[in-house]
């Protein structure tokens, strides 16, 4: 639980709520439980991530006082870092691109980071999309000596999901018998996953990709507008030991099941969010009455507003 006051702002990341889902599961599938990560200070998981990261460069050195930061991001991750090195006062800057929400984009300079903006291919998520801030990252490093985070290949943010799987084991008693999550850098999927088998759970691991883009199950990069996830590679921190399966979902049936959530159970979510469901309602299937299924609502759907709104539009 966390404490009536806090002392600062980082001290409300974590120790989210789990709901479980009553409308959207069909008859006869297993409890479907989320874990409702919009909580956090910025509204999403990857304040844990962020706050990971910095945490142990502060403390091995590699981030002095005052040092700045620089980071890519499809923006969840960018906000997050934002958050962080603001309450601990370190400049950052950040690439992103186009491709992402816009609300993302303001909300990190509105916390004060400095954005570099990449051009996407008509606003969609592709491999060399992510080459290419990733490069712009790597040189922005190397001119200005700033502290690079490189989430596609820093272990340290795992550290800051293994709490996340604390959490669910408390709040299930450890009667978990399957996790659902999506993949972007894989640093949430397999810090839960080491986090559960660190404990003694034998849940099985499922993760999501885009259907458009499923280069972990052996598929064809290609480009897709799920935020957050399916770089379009095989990602360094991809584990593929500690997953029992992959599931495919496309662009329009997480956007429909986002859209579902919202009207239905009241879950405000993003499009990660909902390929995250859909996965999750197939393995509640497989696995029918008397299992316990648990996924992430990775963050809220007041990031997507601008999104959403011409999506409803028909645009």
């Amino acid at each position: 639980m966390r404490p009536a006051a806090l002392a600062s702002m980082l001290d409300g990341i974590g120790d989210t709520a789990v709901v479980p889902l009553r409308v959207v599961v069909p008859p006869g599938a297993a409890r479907v439980l989320v874990k409702v990560e919009s909580t956090n200070p910025t509204g999403s998981l990857k304040d844990r991530m962020a706050l990971a990261m910095i945490e142990a460069a502060r403390a091995d050195g590699r981030l002095g006082p005052g040092g700045a930061v620089v980071e890519y991001t499809g923006g969840s991750t960018g906000v997050s870092l934002a958050f962080v090195c603001a309450a601990l006062g370190h400049p950052l800057h950040i690439v992103s691109s186009d491709a992402f929400a816009r609300e993302k984009l303001d909300h990190m300079r509105l916390l004060g980071a400095r954005l570099e903006v990449v051009p996407s291919d008509d606003g969609r998520m592709t491999a060399a999309l992510t080459h290419a801030m990733v490069d712009a990252a790597r040189a922005i490093a190397a001119r200005t000596g700033a502290f690079w985070t490189d989430q596609l290949r820093n272990v340290d943010q795992t550290r800051g999901y293994r709490r996340l799987a604390d959490e669910l084991i408390a709040q299930t008693g450890g009667r978990l018998d399957a996790f659902v999550q999506s993949v972007g850098t894989s640093g949430s999927l397999r810090g839960v996953a080491e986090g559960l088998r660190a404990a003694g759970c034998a849940a099985r691991i499922i993760a999501v990709e885009p259907a458009e883009s499923s280069v972990l199950s052996g598929g064809s990069p290609g480009a897709h507008k799920i935020d957050g996830v399916g770089a379009g590679f095989v990602v360094p921190l991809w584990d593929a030991a500690l997953v029992a399966g992959i599931e495919r979902v496309s662009t329009s049936e997480a956007r429909a099941m986002a859209f579902r959530l919202a009207r239905e159970e009241a879950v405000f979510a993003g499009t990660s969010t909902g390929a995250n469901v859909v996965a999750a309602l197939r393995v509640a299937t497989a696995l029918g009455p008397g299992a316990t299924v648990a996924t992430v609502m990775c963050d809220t759907g007041m990031k997507y507003l601008q999104a959403y709104r011409a999506a409803l539009d028909g645009g």
